[in-house]
């Protein structure tokens, strides 16, 4: 069983740069939005793209997905877990938590185009 991360701690986690967090949501969800800095690996690109994006196997490393009852992040840590990473935990509640606690995020529209002016704004 993979073991779990509050938010608190991931939070502190993320700000001292201790950790790689990994979206397990993907595609139009991480673009939407998505935890700072975090890394986009969906269950069907584990094996491949894991050994790349995740080169070392004791390095602290967190799952999420979208909230507890969401399966994504619970199955991505397995599948690290089982191809030897060592510090794989898993924060269950997910973004849906992270965006009511009022914390930041990030979308990738933010990287290359300017944000839409909010409705009825100009």
């Amino acid at each position: 069983m993979t073991l779990l991360i509050t938010r608190d701690e991931l939070a502190s986690a993320i700000d001292a740069g201790a950790v790689t967090v990994l979206d397990t949501l993907g595609g139009t969800y991480y673009a939407q939005q998505h935890l700072p800095g975090a890394v986009e690996l969906v269950r069907a690109d584990v094996d491949a793209l894991a050994p790349t994006l995740l080169p070392d196997l004791d390095a602290p490393i967190v799952t999420y997905c979208s909230n507890p009852a969401c399966p994504n992040s619970g199955q991505v840590a397995d599948r690290l877990t089982a191809l030897g990473y060592t510090d794989v935990r898993k924060y269950r509640e997910g973004i849906q938590d992270w965006v009511e606690a009022g914390l930041p995020t990030e979308s990738a529209a933010a990287a290359g185009a300017p944000a839409a002016a909010p409705a009825g704004t100009i």
